[in-house]
């Protein structure tokens, strides 16, 4: 009995380990991409942002950037940006946020397997949920969030599984 329990201990720390170098190695690839950052050979990172676009002096600057959170297997990616008046009129904004968040999902996976040597897979798991604030009557603020399933975090559950888990082996230990 005790070889069964250790030897289930053992693999739960074995995939605790995998899971906390999946999350380190994405989060350590999302850091990497802060404005102004640059790569191993002294140029600009580039993301796919509209930031990066025309010259860092000269030109008119486009605030817009990305973050990420985890959420059990979930990476959620959050995007915000100015934008003009005149091209939320245009109907492609959501195809266009859209796409801005699959260009920053498919660099997180560029820049993970740079950093670990190992590759990941993210997964649409949900719509893209954008909100849009008014501004003033040139600009506006879009923020927008999707969800993406991580391959390989097969052990790892949402927060309303390990609850319902946990309550379902409270009651049977009470049973006894």
């Amino acid at each position: 009995m005790a070889t069964r329990i250790t030897t289930r201990l053992i693999e739960d720390l074995t995939r605790m380990a995998t899971t906390l170098e999946i999350i380190r190695g994405l989060a350590q690839a999302a850091a990497n991409t802060y404005d102004g950052a640059l790569d191993d050979k002294g140029e600009p990172v580039k993301i796919g942002l509209k930031r990066e676009e025309g010259h860092p002096i000269h030109d008119k600057r486009v605030i817009d950037g990305f973050s990420v959170s985890f959420a059990g297997p979930e990476l959620c990616i959050k995007y915000h940006s100015q934008i003009d008046i005149k091209k939320v009129n245009g109907g492609k904004l959501e195809s266009e946020i859209e796409q801005m968040i699959a260009d920053v999902a498919a660099f997180l996976k560029k820049e993970y397997k740079r950093i670990t040597g190992k590759s990941v897979s993210l997964t649409r798991s949900s719509d893209v949920n954008a909100h849009m604030e008014y501004m003033n009557r040139v600009r506006c603020w879009v923020t927008a969030s999707q969800n993406f399933t991580i391959g390989g975090l097969g052990g790892v559950t949402n927060l309303e599984e390990s609850e319902n888990r946990l309550d379902a082996s409270i009651r049977s230990f009470l049973k006894r």
